[in-house]
């Protein structure tokens, strides 16, 4: 598989795996043998890069990417994240302050199997901590040899800004896929003005834009998407619209609607890097076999255009959520 520079400095596979819903956010956890399975296989095909965090569970997310990648040692590069109060087992706010980022650093450690945490986000911004104290902690466990790289999540322009003058910031990781565009605006101009990559999460729209869900399915307890507004059965039908529009394309080029949604994310600068999650081995090998698609510029104006004209409906997170949201 073709590899991106996120920052200009680490290097990782051009499609990663998102593993947190292995275990969390989509129901009941998947099976750890297939799992474990499941990540040798994204290593075996070329997958270098895999994204965690403590929260995901909390704790089991990590636990499971550690055994798993603990034969693979210094040849993949594994993502996880601090920055929320862990309570009873489950999350209770943020929590950004530095004793709490070294705290994590060193737990993280411990279950991942590994000696220094490749990169190392803030989750979501503390509005109690200055950005500048986040930046400067991470940048102390970094000349301490605990992590390489520095990473913020859904971090708005200025809050990035602030904190890469303090520490530099390798990779910003956001929701980015054809149905979640608004970081266009002022975040994609603003971290490559600053050569910071992005790493896209939801790049398949939790699922929706692989076009395997429609307005009759059902979602497992627990399922995230069970409140999500996207994901209500008036909104399935309305946004079959933009779902149509990538089916056309996916005839066209003889793929599938997955390979070109995340096609289309690889094809719009070449440090972002899409983070898919899956738990079964033929959509992992379907999903890294969209690093072989070529979208033309014509393709992709066709894309935009099309897509210009279709309204989706539903915010991605509740408003509670999008103020809080760990995922």
């Amino acid at each position: 598989m073709q590899t991106c520079k996120l920052g200009n400095k680490l290097e990782v596979s051009a499609i990663g795996l998102g593993c947190m819903g292995i275990s969390f956010g989509y129901g009941p956890a998947a099976d750890k043998a297939e799992m474990i399975k499941l990540m040798h296989a994204a290593v075996d095909n070329g997958v270098t890069f895999f994204d965690t965090a403590e929260v995901y569970g909390p704790f089991t997310n990590e636990l499971l990417v550690g055994e798993a990648l603990e034969p693979f040692r210094g040849k993949v590069v594994i993502a996880t994240k601090f920055g929320f109060n862990i309570v009873d087992g489950k999350m209770s706010g943020v929590n950004s302050r530095p004793e709490n980022i070294r705290k994590v650093a060193d737990e993280s450690l411990k279950r991942l199997r590994v000696e220094v945490l490749d990169l190392f986000y803030q989750h979501r911004v503390d509005p109690n901590v200055p950005i500048e104290d986040v930046a400067g902690t991470v940048g102390d466990l970094i000349r301490e040899g605990k992590v390489r790289h520095f990473g913020l999540s859904e971090a708005g322009a200025q809050t990035i800004r602030r904190a890469h003058a303090v520490q530099p910031v390798t990779a910003l990781q956001s929701e980015y896929s054809l149905w979640t565009r608004q970081h266009e605006k002022e975040i994609i101009p603003t971290i490559e003005e600053l050569g910071i990559g992005l790493v896209a999460y939801s790049p398949l729209g939790k699922g929706f834009l692989a076009g395997k869900i429609d307005e009759q399915t059902t979602f497992a307890e627990g399922d995230i998407r069970n409140i999500l507004p996207r994901y209500t059965e008036e909104a399935r039908m309305a946004n079959k619209a933009l779902l149509d529009l990538i089916n056309t394309f996916a005839e066209s080029k003889k793929a599938t609607p997955a390979q070109i949604a995340l096609a289309w994310v690889l094809a719009q600068k070449p440090w972002i890097v899409p983070i898919p999650g899956t738990t079964k081995l033929h959509r992992l090998l379907e999903n890294i076999g969209a690093a072989s698609i070529r979208l033309t510029a014509e393709e992709l104006a066709e894309i935009e255009m099309a897509s210009s004209h279709i309204k989706v409906q539903g915010t991605r997170y509740t408003e509670a959520m999008e103020r809080s949201t760990g995922l």
